[in-house]
């Protein structure tokens, strides 16, 4: 694409950004593209959980992974029978997670903790402790519509207590940095005070490698021995998960992932032409969700940075995605939104870095990088 092809681009784009800010007001446009979700597609076969896997891998993205309740809705709502199905759960080895699905990149806990038996976190004083997940005490749930922290003075285990937010929040909180730590030390207002949070520890891990936290067990489950090492999604329970042998043969759900990373090293204009003649458009990021998905896919770059849809206009001096939106929300490393030196010669374009905590940088666009396509529009 030639500069002057670029220019004009770019002028289209910054005054597409401008109208529909006249029109909608900005915060309509922030809410554009909020929530990020899987296809999903129910396979009337039977196989067992190993071939339902390849299956999935060969045809799909893989075996489905479930995010949040609303993945989980999306999910009963494709199946739409009362069958068992497998789901891209199994069993592997412990670690901390987040109920909300939140990376775990961030901790706090007491010395000596938490202790070698898998179990739940609370938190007392500002500082962790693992726990049997059984105990029953306080909570703090998270509330998505409002942003905050909602402290439930009555005492129950920590399954009862996530099932408590689920239902009348969000779920139960996510502890992300040492801010928000302690702003949560300030809502239980007493250091004695022991409140579970959303940490667990589990041995269960998601086929498409996701770090995702969230599960929907049965009440009882997962309770199995060796044999019981994949999960199954009962239909005729509302959809909660059972722990069962891979080798039982059931139909199963595999989902099409709507972001797709690209290992080809391409400028940042060839890496536009390329997802636009063969999806949708380079990934444009517009809410924590679609960051989260982000994240995940980005880890498995063979570069260390990867192109986004971000590009920057000297003409108005403004960031924008050439989906035509605003930048509403955003991840800098610290200076490179306004890291956009000798940009009349040289055009910069976004991208994030495929490791660490995963921030934007700016980049001259003639570099060549990995990058991610959306199918979503």
């Amino acid at each position: 694409m030639s500069q002057v092809h670029q220019a004009v681009l770019d002028y289209f784009n910054v005054y597409l950004i401008l109208f529909i800010i006249i029109k909608k007001k900005i915060h309509t446009v922030c809410s554009l593209s909020e929530c990020i979700k899987h296809q999903y597609y129910y396979i009337n076969m039977r196989m067992n959980w190993t071939e339902a896997q390849r299956y999935c891998r060969e045809n799909y993205t893989d075996l489905a992974t479930v995010h949040n309740m609303n993945d989980m809705k999306e999910l009963n709502k494709t199946v739409n029978n009362r069958q068992n199905v497998w789901i891209g759960l199994s069993q592997t080895t412990h670690t901390w997670k987040w109920s909300l699905g939140d990376p775990v990149n961030y901790t706090n806990w007491e010395n000596g903790q938490p202790n070698s038996h898998p179990k739940c976190a609370f938190m007392r004083n500002g500082r962790w402790q693992s726990e049997i997940c059984n105990e029953k005490l306080s909570f703090i749930c998270y509330n998505g519509s409002s942003k905050g922290y909602v402290i439930e003075n009555s005492n129950k285990t920590w399954r009862d207590a996530q099932s408590f937010c689920r239902q009348h929040h969000t779920d139960l909180t996510s502890v992300r940095s040492q801010t928000e730590n302690e702003n949560i030390v300030k809502i239980i207002n007493n250091n004695e005070t022991s409140v579970w949070i959303g940490l667990f520890s589990d041995l269960w891990e998601w086929s498409d490698n996701s770090n995702v936290g969230f599960r929907y067990w049965k009440s009882v489950e997962p309770n199995g021995g060796s044999d019981a090492q994949c999960t199954e999604v009962q239909m005729e329970k509302q959809g909660e998960w059972n722990d069962a042998g891979c080798h039982h043969s059931i139909t199963f759900v595999c989902h099409e992932d709507q972001l797709i990373l690209i290992k080809e090293s391409r400028t940042w204009s060839e890496a536009l032409k390329y997802c636009r003649e063969n999806h949708m458009d380079l990934v444009s990021v517009h809410s924590d969700k679609i960051e989260k998905r982000l994240n995940t896919v980005v880890q498995h770059a063979s570069t260390a940075e990867v192109w986004l849809g971000l590009r920057h206009s000297c003409t108005v001096g403004i960031w924008f995605w050439v989906s035509g939106e605003i930048v509403c929300y955003e991840k800098w490393a610290e200076g490179n939104e306004t890291a956009v030196e000798n940009c009349e010669t040289v055009m910069r374009s976004g991208a994030v870095q495929s490791g660490g905590d995963h921030r934007w940088i700016s980049l001259p666009e003639t570099e060549r990088c990995n990058f991610i396509c959306s199918r979503y529009d």
